[in-house]
C-alpha cells in the first residue's frame, strides 16, 4: 500500500476475517486507498462484541478525497458521517454503530442516492428518509432489533426488503412500491398478513415474495385484490420439524384468486418431516374449490412437494384453473436449484442437494407416487411437466 500513491485507484475492497485490527494501520492504508477518483469502498471488519468499535475515519470522506464515491459499504466499526457524499448512489451499513441522526445526516445531503442497505444496525430506533432523494428506490432491513419506525418520504421508493410487516415497522408512503419481500425465518403469519393487508397498504405491488415461520391461520377470503401482481413467491420454512398440519395448502387458491395478472407462482416448503395427511383413496375424494379461471398464470414451480392431500388439492385446482399454464415444476427435494430434472446426473458431477433425514427421504419418494397417480394425468397436453426426482444414490429408501 505505502509503493502505491493511490492515484486512479477506482474500487478499495478491504475484508480482515482475523479477531483484530490496528487502527492506525487502517487509517494509513484508508488515507492512500481513499482519492479524488475513488468510485467504491467496502471495509469490512472483525465484528468484536462488548468491546470498543472501530472509529471508521469519517474526515478522510469528507473533505473531498471521498467526493467520486458512488458505492459504500462499512462493516463492523463505529460510523459518524458529518455531512453527505455527492456521488453516493449505494450505501451498504452492515453491523454498523450508527445512530439514527447521524444516518439522517448523511441521508440528506446525500442527495443522488439510489440504495440503502441496513443490517443488525442495533443503534437506530427511527430512520429518516428525506423527500429530497428523488432518486431513492430501494430500501432493505434486516435484524435492526431497535429500529421502531421508517419515516419514508422518498417518493419514488418501489423496493422494500424487510424482516417483518409494514405494519409491525411502518414506513410512511407506500403507495408507489412494486416490489416487497418480506424474509425472516422467525415470523409467523407473513402468508395471512400479506393477503388480508397488503392490497389496502401497497396496491401497486408488481412482485412479492414471502418466506414465513409458520401459520396458524389458513389464507382468507378478502374482497380487495392485487391488480398489478405478476409474481408471488412463498417460502413455508421450519428449521426442525413439521410446517404445522393444521395449514391447508388449498387455501392458497384464495391468493391466486386475487390476482388475476398473475404470471408465475413459486411455492417452497422446508421441513425435516411431514405431519400433513397423505393423500389417499380415489380421485373423487379430493376437494374442489369454486370454478376459476387464472388466465394469466404461465409457470408454476413447488419445491418441497410432498405427498400432502391439500397440497395435490392445490396442484389440481392450478391444473384445471390456469388456463395459459405452460410451465409445471415439481420438486420432491427442497432446495435443490438445479435445471437438471434427473439429480442423477448432477451427483456425477459433485453431488446433489444439501442432505436430508430418512424422513423426508421416504417422503420424497411418496410424493412421486402421488403425482404419478393424481397430477401426471391432468396435465394437458400444452404444459411441461418437470418432476425432479430423488437422486437413485444419495436418496435411495433402504
Amino acid at each position: 500500500m505505502k509503493k502505491h500513491t493511490g492515484s486512479g485507484v477506482k474500487t478499495f475492497k478491504l475484508e480482515c476475517c482475523g479477531s483484530r485490527i490496528y487502527a492506525s494501520r487502517l487509517k494509513s492504508w484508508l488515507k492512500i486507498a481513499v482519492n479524488p477518483q475513488l468510485e467504491e469502498l467496502v471495509v469490512s471488519l472483525p465484528v468484536v462484541y462488548d468491546a470498543k468499535h472501530y472509529n471508521f475515519p469519517c474526515p478522510l470522506l469528507f473533505n473531498g478525497s471521498g467526493k467520486s464515491i458512488s458505492y459504500l459499504k462499512p462493516k463492523g466499526c463505529a460510523f459518524h458521517p458529518m455531512a453527505g457524499l455527492g456521488c453516493l448512489r449505494k450505501l451498504h451499513l452492515s453491523e454498523v454503530h450508527i445512530t439514527g441522526e447521524d444516518l439522517g445526516c448523511l441521508l440528506s445531503n446525500s442527495f443522488v442516492l439510489e440504495e440503502l442497505d441496513l443490517s443488525k444496525c442495533n443503534k437506530i430506533t427511527c430512520l429518516k428518509i428525506p423527500s429530497l432523494l428523488n432518486q431513492f428506490n430501494h430500501l432493505t432491513v434486516f435484524g435492526c432489533k431497535t429500529l421502531e419506525l421508517i419515516e419514508n418520504k422518498a417518493p419514488n421508493l418501489c423496493t422494500v426488503r424487510i424482516d417483518t410487516t409494514p405494519v409491525r415497522l411502518p414506513f410512511g408512503d407506500s403507495l408507489r412500491v412494486k416490489n416487497l419481500e418480506m424474509l425472516w425465518p422467525f415470523e409467523y403469519n407473513l402468508v395471512y398478513y400479506a393477503r388480508a393487508e397488503l392490497p389496502r397498504i401497497m396496491p401497486n405491488l408488481e412482485t412479492l415474495s414471502i418466506s414465513s415461520a409458520g401459520e396458524a391461520l389458513n389464507t382468507p377470503i378478502v374482497h380487495a385484490k392485487f391488480l398489478h401482481l405478476k409474481l408471488l413467491e412463498i417460502c413455508l420454512s421450519v428449521a426442525e420439524g413439521a410446517f404445522s398440519p393444521a395449514y391447508d395448502y388449498l387455501s392458497l387458491a384464495f391468493f391466486l384468486d386475487a390476482c388475476p395478472v398473475l404470471e408465475t407462482f413459486e411455492l417452497s416448503v422446508y421441513q425435516t418431516r411431514m405431519k400433513h395427511d397423505s393423500v389417499s383413496g380415489d380421485y373423487s375424494l379430493l376437494r374442489k374449490m369454486p370454478e376459476r379461471h387464472h388466465i394469466s398464470i404461465k409457470n408454476v414451480k413447488i419445491d418441497g412437494f410432498c405427498s400432502a392431500k391439500s397440497m395435490i388439492e392445490l396442484t389440481c385446482h392450478i391444473l384445471d384453473s390456469a388456463t395459459s399454464l405452460e410451465n409445471l415444476t415439481l420438486d420432491t427435494i427442497y432446495g435443490a436449484d438445479y435445471e437438471h430434472v434427473d439429480r442423477l446426473a448432477v451427483h456425477d458431477i459433485g453431488g446433489c442437494s444439501s442432505p436430508i433425514g430418512k424422513r423426508m427421504i421416504r417422503e420424497a419418494h411418496k410424493a412421486i407416487l402421488a403425482i404419478e397417480k393424481y397430477i401426471m394425468g391432468k396435465v394437458p397436453s400444452n404444459v411441461k411437466l418437470s418432476i425432479k426426482k430423488p437422486c437413485t444414490q444419495c436418496h435411495s429408501v433402504k
